[in-house]
């Protein structure tokens, strides 16, 4: 039987407050550690960190992605000033499932995924069914190292999921996030828009 959309999203709410009950309690302390196998762009001692806390079927993620995030990436990161740190933060099922795959891409393929992802979302998340829109996100990946297998694998890797969620329960617990993208600039949350005007203003007064 064909799982509805709502069932899963259902499903994900459920399975995300399960592991926010186990390891709520340990949320700040995890905080404190560094995040493993994180997404970046941009070097390692840039003076200001940028991270970036999106669900990749939010539009207002993918419009930022699309037009705010390639004026960061020229003005600031290829200069060594901003290194932005993309962490996700699913808001439902299909979301969660697209993350996961992002985590088993290799690193050279992932900001690529990332872009095709955001530019295709209204293409990619119009299936009717959960089955159809992973037989999207699987032509998405095809030809970036995962094939059917891994596809079934990556989906069904619960260890991966954990850690995403519990890196959205960390983000949630630490920076109050309410909506995506939110962005947070050397710790401190962005208050306002998430245009680059507002975002240069804060780089400015940091470099």
């Amino acid at each position: 039987m064909i799982k509805s959309k709502q069932y899963l999203n259902l499903f994900f709410l459920i399975k995300f407050f399960l592991i926010y009950l186990i390891i709520g309690f340990y949320a700040f302390a995890e905080n404190s550690k560094k995040l493993e196998n994180l997404i970046v762009l941009g070097t390692d001692d840039a003076p200001v960190k940028i991270k970036i806390f999106s669900s990749l079927t939010c539009p207002h993620c993918a419009n930022f992605h699309i037009n705010v995030l390639p004026k960061i990436n020229k003005n600031y990161v290829k200069s060594g000033k901003v290194q932005l740190i993309f962490i996700d933060f699913p808001l439902d099922q299909v979301a969660f499932n697209a993350s996961k795959l992002l985590h088993c891409l290799e690193q050279k393929n992932q900001i690529t995924f990332l872009d095709n992802i955001y530019e295709k979302q209204s293409e990619w998340t119009s299936g009717s069914n959960i089955d159809e829109i992973n037989n999207n996100l699987k032509n998405m990946v095809k030809n970036l190292g995962i094939n059917s297998e891994k596809f079934d694998n990556c989906i069904n890797n619960e260890a991966i999921g954990d850690k995403i969620i519990t890196e959205r329960i960390n983000g949630q617990e630490k920076y109050s996030i309410k909506s995506t993208p939110t962005i947070i600039i050397n710790e401190k949350k962005l208050e306002g828009s998430t245009n680059f005007k507002n975002i240069k203003k804060r780089i400015e007064k940091l470099i």
